[in-house]
């Protein structure tokens, strides 16, 4: 048996002809062949490291599964994807940025829920011990049958179903469908244990003594929730307003494999947008609203023959397709960046989680996933976590994490009350029930409607006389006698209020990643050259500067422009090696350099005496342009204010060197 544990026999929607379906689709004997994708992204991955975009960390060790640095360039590509980042999101929008500590104590993260639920499930080889994430095991194993010809509509049918609801399956579960498709350990082909669960957060001690747990922090979310109460003093006590980090987040992923897509530390850009939960429109929602992006709605995911649909946001509002005007400006700000950035937006859907999918606190959630040659990548999450986190906090930290609105004239206001019989208490649970006292004192009163813990605590009591507080690490057993439940009704000129927070949360090393794929590609040539079409904005270097030949007078006038183009704030390289030109410019079109300055025998001497000219990577067509305007001239080209159509008008063709 290939599943050497202990596991359900049977699971949901798994036939019990599942294990000869599985026989009969496998080449044990045979590895896969490598598919024009497994190609496509080797060779392009050979390209990222030998141009050190990317470096396996600890490389002269033999490396660390997980890890990766970034090279010159490709520090350079993050950190101006990183900048966009900020300049779309934190200063279009105002937000407060904020730069918090990695390491956090185990407390903050108990509240937040990640110490007891940020786990995935893991099995191990029963031979070499090795740890593999059990529901990517299911996952391929189940791709590899419904790929297979031979297999029947119905079994397709079946496997669909099952990738559909695998996030869903508990331990049992799970462990019954690795059985049922004889999974096991992808390399050496041995059995697997049955699937247990693995908290993915590494852990720490704070201090020298070592009494203190922490842990690296696995988002960036958290340190912006514990800071609101000074954050919304900082904004004039006004709702809504944004917060916003970007820093390094970690996770002891189990076998963390595709390259950028899935490591152990990473880059995060998050931000919490706080808004009052019964008004979540959004002032500048107009200027996305005609935005069409490719949406995956819940309703479009229920129906395997149905495809993602280019929506207008204003119509998926309206239509309850996305909950609100908040969650959709921010759906099509991300559009927007991605695009911006150079993500291909017929290779770009945001998918709606389905009803599974998400957390029972959560009001609408959505993903914005790219197509890899991984198949479609989350890259950013998008999601309406309603008044969750700040209330986590605001019940753990015993200090109030609210927001107050003032309304427009008074307002009857139904609440319930809660009267506190201390001597009740102390009779029954003597020093004891002192946590009990605080936790009552956190919930002396609530609105009728909000179905918090006094009503809860007035139900149990109409149905069993009493009602089950935690507090202090032990449940006590509460009475009406001790805490008596009324409705009020009372005049108010304001509320106070938990609020709700939208949360769009950004993997950058993701987003870069895909980013290379989209712009990846070959010239047609008798001899292949490899091109980056990055967008200028993104390119590690704007441009390169050549002396068509060596010569002194040359690369005096090659560094002259590179000063200046600097100056500009325009990084740049110059290349005075001397090799032809067409070695030259293969070169720099495998950094994904957006344009080449040319200086030649010309910019000297005769007619066209100080100009040089410049040549635009993906058409690789060239004008000449006076010495002069190159800086300004390629910094409209970089920013976006001018395209190189613009250019080919203003100034007069050069024909090209051959390459």
């Amino acid at each position: 048996m290939p599943f050497a544990g202990k596991g359900a026999n049977v699971i949901d929607g798994v036939s019990k002809l599942a294990v000869k379906d599985t026989k009969d689709a496998k080449k044990k004997d045979s590895k896969p062949q490598p598919t024009e994708k497994d190609l496509l992204r080797a060779a392009m991955t050979g390209v990222m490291e030998r141009k050190l975009f990317i470096i396996p960390s600890f490389k002269i060790y033999g490396g660390v599964a997980g890890f990766f640095d970034f090279g010159p360039p490709g520090c350079a590509v993050k950190q101006n994807i990183t900048q966009l980042w900020r300049q779309h999101f934190i200063l279009e929008e105002n937000m407060l940025e904020v730069e918090c500590p990695a390491v956090t104590p185990e407390m903050v993260l108990k509240a937040s829920g990640h110490v007891d639920r940020f786990t995935d499930f893991m099995v191990t080889d029963a031979v070499t011990h090795d740890c593999h994430r059990a529901d990517h095991l299911l996952k391929a194993a189940l791709e590899a049958v419904k790929a297979d010809d031979k297999q029947t509509p119905e079994k397709k049918d079946e496997v669909e179903g099952l990738l559909r609801r695998i996030d869903e399956l508990d331990a049992q579960q799970l462990g019954a469908a690795l059985t049922a498709y004889e999974v096991t350990a992808p390399e050496t082909k041995n059995a697997i244990s049955a699937p247990f669960n693995f908290n993915l957060m590494f852990r720490t001690s704070i201090g020298p003594k070592g009494d203190l747990t922490g842990f690296l922090r696995p988002e960036t979310a958290q340190g912006i929730f514990v800071n609101f109460k000074d954050l919304l003093y900082y904004n004039g006590g006004k709702l809504p307003f944004a917060a916003a980090q970007i820093g390094q987040s970690y996770r002891n992923e189990i076998s963390p494999r595709a390259g950028l897509l899935r490591v152990r530390e990473f880059t995060q850009a998050e931000i919490e947008h706080f808004v009052d939960p019964e008004d979540k429109n959004h002032p500048k929602f107009s200027s996305v609203e005609d935005l069409q992006p490719l949406l995956y709605s819940r309703a479009l995911q229920k129906d395997t023959s149905k495809q993602p649909e280019a929506m207008s946001l204003k119509a998926a509002v309206s239509q309850r397709v996305i909950a609100n005007e908040t969650l959709a400006y921010f759906i099509g700000r991300t559009y927007l960046f991605l695009v911006q950035v150079g993500i291909n937006p017929q290779r770009l859907r945001f998918r709606q989680h389905l009803d599974n999918e998400m957390a029972h606190y959560a009001e609408d959630c959505w993903d914005a996933e790219i197509d890899s040659t991984y198949g479609w990548v989350e890259c950013v999450g998008l999601a309406d976590r309603s008044a969750f986190d700040l209330r986590a906090h605001s019940e753990a930290s015993k200090q109030p994490l609210q927001a107050y609105t003032a309304y427009d004239k008074p307002r009857d206001v139904d609440k319930l009350v809660a009267k506190i019989n201390k001597q009740a208490i102390g009779k029954t649970f003597k020093k004891d029930g002192k946590p009990l006292l605080e936790a009552l004192e956190g919930m002396k009163e609530e609105l009728k409607d909000d179905k918090g813990p006094l009503a809860c605590a007035r139900d149990s009591f109409s149905r069993e006389g009493k009602h089950s507080i935690s507090a202090g690490g032990r449940a006590f057993e509460v009475t009406p006698e001790m805490l008596e439940i009324r409705e009020e009704t009372q005049k108010e000129s304001g509320k106070r209020f938990i609020p709700s927070v939208i949360e769009p949360s950004f993997g950058i090393g993701r987003i870069l990643y895909c980013m290379f794929e989209h712009a990846y590609y070959q010239r047609e040539s008798s001899e292949e050259k490899t091109v980056f079409r990055f967008q200028p904005a993104v390119a590690p270097l704007k441009a390169a500067v050549f002396p068509l030949v060596q010569s002194k007078d040359l690369d005096e006038v090659a560094r002259r422009i590179s000063t200046k183009l600097r100056r500009a704030g325009l990084a740049n390289t110059v290349d005075t090696t001397g090799t032809t030109i067409g070695k030259r410019y293969a070169r720099t079109d495998e950094l994904g350099i957006p344009f080449a300055i040319t200086v030649d025998r010309d910019t000297l001497e005769g007619a066209m005496q100080g100009s040089v000219t410049v040549r635009e990577r993906d058409s690789t067509s060239q004008v000449r342009v006076p010495e002069d305007d190159v800086a300004d001239l390629l910094r409209r080209l970089c920013s976006g204010d001018m395209g190189w159509a613009d250019a080919q008008q203003k100034y007069p063709a050069q024909a090209a060197p051959s390459e």
